[in-house]
Protein backbone atom coordinates (compact mmCIF):
# COMPACT_ATOMS: atom_id res chain seq x y z
CA UNK A 1 0.00 0.00 0.00
CA UNK A 2 1.32 3.31 -1.04
CA UNK A 3 2.05 5.92 2.22
CA UNK A 4 2.00 9.45 1.09
CA UNK A 5 2.10 12.65 3.55
CA UNK A 6 -1.33 12.90 5.30
CA UNK A 7 -2.51 15.79 3.13
CA UNK A 8 -1.96 14.23 -0.42
CA UNK A 9 -4.93 11.69 0.54
CA UNK A 10 -7.89 13.75 -0.09
CA UNK A 11 -8.07 13.20 -3.91
CA UNK A 12 -6.40 12.29 -6.41
CA UNK A 13 -4.97 15.58 -8.03
CA UNK A 14 -3.58 16.23 -5.01
CA UNK A 15 -2.26 12.74 -4.72
CA UNK A 16 -0.46 13.48 -8.38
CA UNK A 17 0.61 16.81 -7.14
CA UNK A 18 1.93 14.95 -3.68
CA UNK A 19 3.73 11.74 -6.17
CA UNK A 20 5.13 13.79 -9.30
CA UNK A 21 6.26 17.53 -7.96
CA UNK A 22 6.05 18.57 -4.01
CA UNK A 23 9.18 18.19 -2.63
CA UNK A 24 11.11 17.37 -6.01
CA UNK A 25 14.01 19.34 -6.56
CA UNK A 26 13.14 22.26 -9.14
CA UNK A 27 15.40 23.97 -11.24
CA UNK A 28 13.53 25.07 -14.46
CA UNK A 29 12.55 28.63 -14.18
CA UNK A 30 9.15 28.87 -15.78
CA UNK A 31 8.50 25.76 -13.27
CA UNK A 32 9.60 27.91 -10.10
CA UNK A 33 7.58 30.62 -11.76
CA UNK A 34 4.32 28.55 -11.84
CA UNK A 35 5.06 27.30 -8.42
CA UNK A 36 5.33 30.52 -6.84
CA UNK A 37 2.26 31.55 -8.51
CA UNK A 38 0.15 28.78 -7.45
CA UNK A 39 1.04 29.27 -3.65
CA UNK A 40 0.29 33.16 -3.97
CA UNK A 41 -2.55 32.33 -5.24
CA UNK A 42 -3.46 29.85 -2.35
CA UNK A 43 -3.13 32.60 0.73
CA UNK A 44 -6.11 32.14 2.74
CA UNK A 45 -7.56 29.41 0.11
CA UNK A 46 -7.65 25.40 0.14
CA UNK A 47 -4.59 23.78 -1.64
CA UNK A 48 -7.41 21.45 -3.32
CA UNK A 49 -9.11 24.91 -4.76
CA UNK A 50 -5.46 25.99 -6.41
CA UNK A 51 -4.85 22.75 -8.05
CA UNK A 52 -8.43 22.72 -9.22
CA UNK A 53 -8.11 25.74 -10.87
CA UNK A 54 -4.33 25.05 -11.75
CA UNK A 55 -5.43 24.22 -15.97
CA UNK A 56 -7.74 27.16 -15.82
CA UNK A 57 -4.05 29.46 -14.29
CA UNK A 58 -2.21 27.77 -17.10
CA UNK A 59 -4.40 28.63 -20.19
CA UNK A 60 -4.96 32.61 -18.36
CA UNK A 61 -1.30 33.22 -18.42
CA UNK A 62 0.31 31.48 -21.09
CA UNK A 63 1.51 28.63 -19.72
CA UNK A 64 3.45 30.48 -17.22
CA UNK A 65 5.28 31.87 -20.38
CA UNK A 66 7.08 34.33 -18.65
CA UNK A 67 7.95 37.24 -21.27
CA UNK A 68 4.42 36.68 -22.21
CA UNK A 69 2.87 37.32 -18.71
CA UNK A 70 5.50 40.28 -17.95
CA UNK A 71 3.99 41.66 -20.80
CA UNK A 72 0.58 41.30 -19.65
CA UNK A 73 -1.31 45.22 -19.69
CA UNK A 74 -3.94 46.65 -17.39
CA UNK A 75 -6.31 45.47 -19.97
CA UNK A 76 -5.29 41.52 -19.60
CA UNK A 77 -5.70 42.02 -15.77
CA UNK A 78 -9.13 43.69 -15.61
CA UNK A 79 -9.89 40.64 -18.57
CA UNK A 80 -8.33 38.22 -15.93
CA UNK A 81 -10.80 39.34 -13.24
CA UNK A 82 -13.55 38.18 -15.51
CA UNK A 83 -12.35 34.99 -15.49
CA UNK A 84 -14.66 32.61 -13.28
CA UNK A 85 -12.23 29.76 -13.93
CA UNK A 86 -9.64 31.04 -11.83
CA UNK A 87 -8.82 32.69 -8.43
CA UNK A 88 -9.78 36.80 -8.87
CA UNK A 89 -7.68 38.46 -6.57
CA UNK A 90 -6.54 41.57 -8.06
CA UNK A 91 -3.54 41.43 -6.18
CA UNK A 92 -2.56 37.58 -6.34
CA UNK A 93 -2.67 38.86 -10.27
CA UNK A 94 -1.28 41.36 -10.70
CA UNK A 95 1.43 39.92 -8.49
CA UNK A 96 1.80 37.23 -11.37
CA UNK A 97 2.56 39.77 -13.85
CA UNK A 98 4.72 41.91 -11.57
CA UNK A 99 6.89 38.95 -10.36
CA UNK A 100 6.84 37.81 -14.34
CA UNK A 101 8.57 41.40 -14.89
CA UNK A 102 11.31 40.55 -11.97
CA UNK A 103 12.17 37.49 -13.87
CA UNK A 104 11.88 38.70 -17.31
CA UNK A 105 14.44 41.66 -16.31
CA UNK A 106 16.38 39.60 -14.03
CA UNK A 107 20.10 41.34 -14.26
CA UNK A 108 21.65 39.13 -11.11
CA UNK A 109 24.81 37.30 -12.54
CA UNK A 110 23.43 33.94 -11.51
CA UNK A 111 20.47 32.79 -13.08
CA UNK A 112 17.25 32.80 -10.71
CA UNK A 113 17.44 29.22 -9.85
CA UNK A 114 21.05 29.35 -9.08
CA UNK A 115 20.34 32.37 -6.72
CA UNK A 116 17.43 30.55 -4.92
CA UNK A 117 19.25 27.25 -4.69
CA UNK A 118 22.04 29.01 -3.03
CA UNK A 119 20.51 29.69 -0.37
CA UNK A 120 20.46 26.41 0.49
CA UNK A 121 23.61 24.89 -0.54
CA UNK A 122 22.18 23.58 -3.39
CA UNK A 123 20.83 20.69 -1.60
CA UNK A 124 17.35 20.59 -0.45
CA UNK A 125 16.64 21.54 3.43
CA UNK A 126 15.69 18.15 5.15
CA UNK A 127 13.42 18.28 7.72
CA UNK A 128 12.64 14.46 9.45
CA UNK A 129 9.00 15.01 11.02
CA UNK A 130 6.78 12.36 12.09
CA UNK A 131 3.49 14.39 11.48
CA UNK A 132 1.66 17.42 9.83
CA UNK A 133 2.12 19.26 13.10
CA UNK A 134 5.13 19.20 12.99
CA UNK A 135 6.00 21.24 9.76
CA UNK A 136 6.17 25.10 10.89
CA UNK A 137 4.54 27.64 8.67
CA UNK A 138 7.65 29.36 7.98
CA UNK A 139 11.13 29.59 9.30
CA UNK A 140 14.48 31.99 9.30
CA UNK A 141 15.18 30.49 6.09
CA UNK A 142 12.06 31.33 4.84
CA UNK A 143 12.39 34.86 6.18
CA UNK A 144 15.53 35.89 4.80
CA UNK A 145 14.32 34.38 0.95
CA UNK A 146 11.56 36.52 1.33
CA UNK A 147 12.93 39.52 2.44
CA UNK A 148 15.76 39.08 -0.56
CA UNK A 149 12.85 38.41 -2.59
CA UNK A 150 11.11 41.67 -1.64
CA UNK A 151 14.20 43.73 -2.17
CA UNK A 152 14.44 41.94 -5.96
CA UNK A 153 10.66 43.26 -6.81
CA UNK A 154 8.58 40.53 -5.83
CA UNK A 155 5.74 40.88 -4.74
CA UNK A 156 3.03 38.64 -2.32
CA UNK A 157 6.16 36.72 -0.78
CA UNK A 158 5.71 37.08 2.30
CA UNK A 159 6.94 34.25 4.80
CA UNK A 160 4.61 31.72 4.66
CA UNK A 161 4.04 31.61 1.28
CA UNK A 162 7.48 31.51 0.40
CA UNK A 163 7.78 28.70 2.94
CA UNK A 164 5.19 26.64 1.09
CA UNK A 165 6.78 27.37 -2.38
CA UNK A 166 10.42 25.92 -1.18
CA UNK A 167 8.13 23.42 -0.11
CA UNK A 168 6.59 22.72 -3.51
CA UNK A 169 9.75 23.23 -5.59
CA UNK A 170 12.15 21.06 -3.55
CA UNK A 171 14.31 23.27 -1.40
CA UNK A 172 12.81 22.29 1.40
CA UNK A 173 11.67 18.28 1.92
CA UNK A 174 8.68 17.95 4.35
CA UNK A 175 7.81 14.91 3.37
CA UNK A 176 6.63 12.66 6.47
CA UNK A 177 9.10 10.25 7.36
CA UNK A 178 6.86 7.66 6.69
CA UNK A 179 5.84 8.49 3.46
CA UNK A 180 7.56 6.57 0.49
CA UNK A 181 8.39 9.86 -1.17
CA UNK A 182 10.68 10.50 2.08
CA UNK A 183 14.15 10.81 0.76
CA UNK A 184 15.29 8.17 3.66
CA UNK A 185 11.97 5.90 1.60
CA UNK A 186 13.79 6.35 -1.71
CA UNK A 187 17.36 5.60 -0.89
CA UNK A 188 15.84 2.13 0.60
CA UNK A 189 13.63 1.78 -2.43
CA UNK A 190 10.35 1.57 -1.30
CA UNK A 191 8.81 3.50 -4.19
Amino acid sequence: MTKRCDWANSSPEMQAYHDNEWGHPEHATPVLFELLCLETYQAGLSWQTVINKRAAFRRAFYNYDIERVAAMTADDLERLLTNKAIIRNRLKLTATINNARVLANWSASVPFDDWLWAFVDGQPVRHAVTTMAEIPATTDLARTIAKAMKKRGFKFVGPTTVYSFLQAAGLVNDHLISCDWAPENQVRGVS
